[in-house]
């Protein structure tokens, strides 16, 4: 049985931003202080009452926040000093140059810990001892496998010593004697970021916005996750992949995308009563009001690839655990507040599985034109449970997709949208706002009606991606205004 949607976010109509804390100005770390509270204020002027985010997870080199190296773990990175300071834990905190060293931050951080071990109140002592009790299950597993990663000169754990990659329980117990400072270290930046983001989510609170966010459907491979629960994951004895997750060639990739994700022992994860996903759920709940699934057919059926295989071409569907995981979820939490990413090929019985349980779909804008008048992205087809974009961070922005249509594709958008006057990308927001469904969200790059180069990401490249910020002075506030009239007209 579905979940009521009258008692759900999304039975008001609700306008958001996308804008992962990263692209917020200046350096990408120290983004949880008065840059996000900045944000938070230009959203409730805006009249915008949702801010959508990537996942915040510490990532790899690539900076993907889709293959981090927690699913529970925050990124440290995003740790504001100043507010460390402000809290006496940091005494002297010295301005970074214009391009400070990559350890700058962390070295930071590290004197933050000595000044809290120095310093810290009574109750700041009681609130570490409480959250590192609290997420014990995750965090006592992440604290070491980040402390043997820095060991192992961050290297995977499936390239450490036999016995620490195999969890051999001597081995263990001496790495966490050996290396007891640095996962100390660890533990503290965790609660310090989920500390700021709590204090983050309850300004936002204060200010009528909902934080939205992302959870991948996979995990990545160097994460201590799977380190940790090998059992859970489809690999060798030897920690080695036996198959790897993406999904068939599709709008994005003529040869598919291989992402190299291990895939899941869902009998397993079953057997245990779903408790791994479970928990993972319960930490995202605790940082977000509202949470999207990303790659939501997977739980339906997965693209299952040979870990041997180069691209995704030679794969085959798998059938997931569907209905019996998020009836487990539904028994737990008695809510579902997801959004399922819905995109790609979807067939009736995934869509079925979102409907069974309530779960507004996405529909993409730049997805809507060009074909017959039954495209499901077209805004005449929209439904109330559903979530509206213009683009995602993985689309080019609408501007620059603008600039790319063909003469056919370009003639249908102006022909639908009635011939518009204003410029590119606001007649496609304008199109979403108006839209039936129950929220419309729209990148800031096309807020700020920016053109390819600002794009977040483009699948299938390795470099370059993540990397986007905007700066204040691109927000004046007529913007917000004109945002703020738009919401109002169309009632969101």
């Amino acid at each position: 049985m579905s979940q009521r949607y009258e008692a759900s976010p999304f039975a008001t109509r609700r306008a958001g931003i996308l804008l992962h804390p990263t692209s917020l100005p200046g350096s990408a770390a120290g983004a949880l202080g008065a840059g996000a509270r900045r944000f938070v204020d230009f959203l409730a002027a805006a009249g915008v009452s949702v801010w959508q985010m990537l996942p915040l997870g510490p990532t790899h080199a690539d900076l993907s926040p889709y293959q981090c190296t927690s699913v529970h773990a925050g990124n440290p990175r995003l740790i504001c000093l100043h507010g460390l300071a402000e809290r006496g834990w940091l005494e002297h905190l010295p301005a970074p140059r214009v391009e400070p060293p990559p350890d700058w931050h962390a070295v930071q951080l590290k004197a933050a810990h000595a000044g809290f071990r120095e310093r810290a109140r009574a109750d700041d002592r009681h609130a570490f001892e409480a959250f590192s009790e609290r997420h014990c299950a995750w965090l006592d597993d992440f604290a070491l496998y980040e402390a043997l990663r820095g060991e192992h000169g961050r290297r995977g754990w499936s390239d450490w010593p036999v016995a620490l990659r195999d969890r051999e329980p001597e081995a263990i117990v001496a790495a966490r004697t050996r290396l007891a400072p640095v996962i100390a270290q660890v533990r503290f930046e965790q609660f310090v970021f989920f500390t700021q983001w709590h204090a983050l989510r309850d300004y936002a609170a204060r200010r009528g916005i909902l934080l939205f966010g992302d959870m991948p459907i996979f995990v990545a491979y160097d994460s201590a996750e799977v380190w940790a629960h090998r059992e859970y994951f489809r690999v060798d004895t030897e920690g080695r992949l036996e198959v790897v997750a993406g999904v068939p060639p599709d709008y994005f990739s003529a040869t598919g995308q291989r992402w190299g994700n291990p895939h899941y022992r869902w009998d397993r994860i079953e057997q245990d009563g779903f408790r791994w996903w479970i928990d993972r759920m319960r930490t995202q709940r605790e940082l977000f009001d509202l949470i999207r699934i990303d790659h939501f057919r997977g739980f339906e059926a997965h693209w299952e690839i040979p870990a041997h295989a180069e691209t995704a071409v030679d794969g085959q569907w798998v059938k997931g655990p569907g209905e019996r995981l998020f009836q487990a979820l539904l028994d737990t939490f008695h809510d579902l507040p997801l959004i399922a990413e819905d995109l790609g090929i979807i067939t009736a019985e995934v869509d079925a599985l979102r409907v069974r349980f309530g779960l507004p779909g996405m529909k993409i804008l730049q997805f809507a034109f060009g074909g017959a008048a039954d495209n499901p992205y077209l805004p005449h087809n929209h439904e109330r449970l559903s979530v509206v974009y213009t683009g995602t961070h993985d689309n080019d922005t609408s501007l620059g997709w603008y600039a790319g249509l063909d003469q056919a594709t370009c003639a249908h958008l102006h022909e639908y949208l009635g011939h518009p006057h204003e410029s590119m990308p606001w007649p496609l927001i304008r199109a979403a706002f108006a839209s039936v469904a129950a929220l419309a969200v729209v990148p800031l790059q096309d807020v700020l009606a920016l053109g390819s180069e600002h794009r977040m990401n483009t699948p299938g490249v390795t470099e370059g991606n993540w990397r986007w910020r905007f700066h204040w002075d691109q927000l004046p506030e007529e913007l917000a205004e004109k945002l703020r009239g738009l919401a109002a007209l169309y009632g969101r």
